[in-house]
């Protein structure tokens, strides 16, 4: 066997491959048409310097699957000459800010100059702010926010604690406790809730005592004793604990008096009717102790005042302070000019009224001419039409 009928390959009894041989496991590419659509003939596609194809020796034919010649190769166009102005790597596409017509001179006067200075040396806008944020990080938003806090806290301060707190009087070398501060007196009616003080205010001008009334002392020492000892339990119910205290120096019996208490609050006619409530009088140990729920005390006009601060008793009227009913000793000795002399009615209505308060009623009005008033009702102050009227339950 000759070098040119070799296989290709390498190896002993190999030659080396040559243009066109077909790689094995490949199948060849059949030559590309001219331009024409018409097969190319490979001996027309070579070109000058390109090797002839191999002669098949005589008596032999080509073997299956490999052409008789090689394949043609597709040559480039030769490089011609760029022209001048365009790019190296392709056509330089056209300034869209020159293309088209040029404008008028008038109509680019009218336009406003663009800045092309360089950055270098500008702030941008709300560089400052943004330099402040970016070396304080969260606390940019914290000082300003502690600030107004600040602000609002002595602010409020200001206005807040410009007030004062008036303070009241209370009986010099007294033994009772000293009042609290009180409110003014209560005008509502019975739906309301009680107030820490409640009275009658005194009127402009005080009435004359009844005619042949007893004198009184207007103002005693300012100084209360308790009346001591326990009584029966009035009524039935809960039980509603007592303590009778009457001023020193003021001339009154102190066991009448709590005996005059009793005798009202026991009446069945009073709070207790009917099995609402029961009363007892307590003493001095109950009174240390606190077991008790409200105190009746009686006290010289002179001294109203400070038993009854704020409330405008005027030294006429009684009233009701915390956890006292407060009786004027001026009313429980001449009543009121609407009473007519009737003493002893009029006593048992300021009991029940003052103790009304201390049990949590308020006022009530004249329901209408020529019935009975309620016993909330301000009788010391006048009947509106009502007829006078001393219990709760009548």
């Amino acid at each position: 066997m000759s070098p040119a009928d070799a296989p290709p390959g390498r190896g002993p009894g190999r030659r080396p491959p040559l243009p066109g041989d077909p790689v094995r496991g490949l199948p060849r590419v059949p030559p590309l048409p001219d331009a024409r659509g018409r097969p190319r003939d490979p001996a027309s596609a070579r070109t000058a310097g390109s090797p002839a194809p191999r002669p098949v020796p005589q008596g032999r034919e080509p073997a299956a699957g490999r052409p008789a010649s090689p394949p043609p190769r597709r040559r480039l166009p030769d490089a011609q000459p760029r022209p001048a102005g365009l790019h190296p790597t392709g056509p330089r596409l056209t300034d869209p800010r020159t293309a088209g017509p040029r404008l008028a001179d008038h109509r680019l006067a009218g336009r406003e100059p663009v800045d092309r200075r360089p950055l270098v040396g500008r702030r941008p806008p709300g560089g400052r702010i943004r330099r402040f944020v970016a070396r304080w990080g969260w606390r940019a938003y914290a000082i300003p926010l502690l600030t107004l806090a600040t602000l609002l806290t002595f602010g409020d301060l200001l206005l807040g604690g410009s007030g004062t707190t008036p303070t009241s009087a209370s009986p010099a070398a007294s033994t009772a406790p000293t009042p609290a501060p009180s409110s003014a007196p209560d005008a509502a009616v019975s739906e309301e809730p009680p107030a820490p003080a409640q009275g009658d205010a005194g009127p402009t001008e005080t009435a004359p005592p009844p005619a042949g009334s007893t004198g009184f002392v207007q103002r005693g020492a300012g100084t209360v004793t308790i009346v001591d000892g326990a009584s029966p339990v009035y009524g039935s119910g809960p039980l509603q604990r007592f303590v009778v205290e009457v001023e020193d120096g003021i001339g009154v019996d102190g066991g009448a008096f709590a005996a005059a208490v009793e005798a009202t609050l026991g009446d069945p006619r009073s709070w207790g009717s009917g099995g609402q409530m029961s009363f007892q009088r307590v003493g001095v140990a109950e009174e240390a102790a606190g077991d008790y729920a409200f105190k009746v005390t009686l006290i010289s006009p002179g001294n109203m005042e400070a038993y009854c601060p704020g409330v405008g008793t005027g030294g006429y009227t009684s009233c009701r302070y915390g956890d006292r009913a407060v009786i004027n000793l001026a009313r429980w000795e001449t009543a009121v000019p609407d009473y007519e002399g009737d003493v002893p009615t009029y006593r048992q209505y300021v009991v029940n009224h003052e103790v009304g308060h201390a049990l949590g009623n308020g006022h009530q009005r004249c329901p209408g001419a020529g019935q009975l008033a309620p016993v909330m009702q301000q009788q010391t102050l006048g009947l509106d039409g009502c007829a006078k009227n001393a219990w709760p339950h009548p």
